[in-house]
């Protein structure tokens, strides 16, 4: 989209919804606060937050395409756990005894990098041992 037809969207430029019937009803239900601030009000918040936010015009209207900022490399961790950390990424419920298969290491030696990455406030067990699940925090 060029920056002329960018700004006019961004600074109160006409909106026409695609479907008038659908806009009233949803705007008469109160799930509509106003007409055409949505996608200003998406360029604010992505702006205060840090997010990078690209509108793209298309025959259909808009796409908005946001842009995750590039993730830290794991630095400090040994080989093991940023294994463990793409198993459980891959497949949360796994077990330590899967994990322990998979990485080639003990149970407790899983244990003890576990503990690790728990201490790094790299991972956490949501829920029971058996029943939970694990939940890596990045």
């Amino acid at each position: 989209m060029d920056l002329s037809s960018k700004r006019s969207i961004l600074t109160g430029g006409a909106s026409i919804p695609r479907n008038p019937l659908i806009a009233e009803t949803l705007f008469r239900s109160e799930d509509i606060e106003k007409w055409g601030s949505g996608l200003r009000r998406i360029s604010d918040e992505c702006r205060k937050a840090g997010v990078k936010v690209k509108f793209i015009r298309n025959k259909s209207g808009f796409t908005v395409a946001f842009f995750r900022p590039a993730s830290t490399p794991r630095k400090g961790l040994v080989e093991n756990q940023k294994k463990i950390l793409d198993l459980v990424t891959a497949a949360p419920h796994i077990s330590k005894r899967e994990l322990s298969a998979a990485v080639g290491i003990s149970t407790t030696a899983i244990d003890k990098n576990i503990a690790v990455l728990k201490n790094k406030g790299l991972l956490r067990r949501i829920g029971p041992d058996k029943g939970g699940h694990w939940e890596v925090v990045e």
